[in-house]
C-alpha cells in the first residue's frame, strides 16, 4: 500500500510522519519508513467510513479529528459502542480472514486517518516494540472507556450519565471548559438516552447555575455539584 502524505501539514495540520512520530514516540525516520506503508486519507464529518457488514481489509490508524463505532438497537436508535480519537485504530487488524465490520464507523468530525493493509500493519507489530506499547496502550484505553460507560449505564440514572460526560469531556481542556459546547444529539448519544431528556437535563442544570453556556464553550461552573449529580 503506497503512502501518499509525506512530511509538512496540511491547513495547520503536521505531515502524517510527523503524525505518526507523534503517536509512536519514534524518530521522523522511522516514522517515513511506517508512512510508505500506509495512505493517507481524510474524511468531511458525517462520513461514513464503514459500513457495518463490510469485508475489511485494512487497518484504520486516527491520525486527526474523531470516529464513532454505531450500531442501531431494537428501538430503532442509534447506540454509540465506541469513540475513536488519534492514535486509536479500528477496522481489520492482521486475522487470516476478512474480517465482517460489527458497526458503522462514522467521522464525528472532520478525520484524517492512515491506512494500511492490515498484514501490513501486523509486520509493523512484529518489527518495532514501540508500534506494539502504542497500540497496547490504546487497546487499554479502548477497554477501560467500554467497561466505565458499561458500569455507568447500570448504576447511573440519565442525569447523572449526563453529568458524568460532561466532566469527562471537560478533561480534554482545562477541567471546566468544554469547546466548542456539546451538541445535545451528539451528548445524548454518547449517554445512551433520549434527545429531549438530555435536554431537559441540561436546561435544569443552567437553571441551577451548575453549568454555563457561553459563545464558545460550556462552562461547568460548579463541579462538586456535578459530581453529586452522578450518585
Amino acid at each position: 500500500m503506497a503512502q501518499s502524505g509525506g512530511r509538512g501539514g496540511n491547513g495547520g495540520e503536521p505531515g502524517l510522519v510527523e503524525a505518526l512520530a507523534e503517536i509512536f514516540a519514534c524518530s521522523l525516520d522511522v516514522a517515513a519508513l511506517i508512512a510508505a506503508r500506509a495512505v493517507d486519507r481524510r474524511y468531511p464529518a458525517r462520513a461514513v467510513i464503514l459500513r457495518q457488514g463490510d469485508a475489511v481489509r485494512e487497518t484504520y490508524l486516527v491520525v486527526f479529528g474523531r470516529a464513532q463505532a454505531l450500531v442501531v438497537g431494537r428501538d430503532g436508535a442509534q447506540m454509540l459502542l465506541h469513540e475513536f480519537s488519534a492514535g486509536d485504530i479500528f477496522g481489520a487488524v492482521g486475522q487470516a480472514a476478512v474480517p465482517r465490520q460489527e458497526a458503522d464507523i462514522v467521522a464525528a468530525e472532520r478525520l484524517r486517518a492512515a491506512l494500511f493493509a492490515a498484514m501490513d500493519f501486523l509486520g509493523l507489530l512484529e518489527r518495532y516494540s514501540f508500534v506494539g506499547l502504542a497500540v497496547s496502550r490504546m487497546l487499554v484505553r479502548q477497554l477501560q472507556a467500554v467497561n466505565i460507560r458499561m458500569v455507568e449505564e447500570v448504576i447511573l440514572s440519565a442525569h447523572g450519565r449526563v453529568c458524568a460526560e460532561l466532566l469527562r469531556m471537560a478533561e480534554a481542556g482545562d477541567g471546566r471548559r468544554i469547546s466548542p459546547a456539546p451538541v445535545i444529539a451528539h451528548l445524548a448519544l454518547r449517554v445512551h438516552s433520549a434527545r429531549e431528556t438530555v435536554s431537559r437535563i441540561i436546561s435544569r442544570l443552567e437553571d441551577r447555575g451548575v453549568i454555563r453556556r457561553e459563545p464558545d464553550a460550556l462552562v461547568l461552573v460548579s463541579l462538586r455539584q456535578l459530581r453529586d449529580g452522578m450518585i
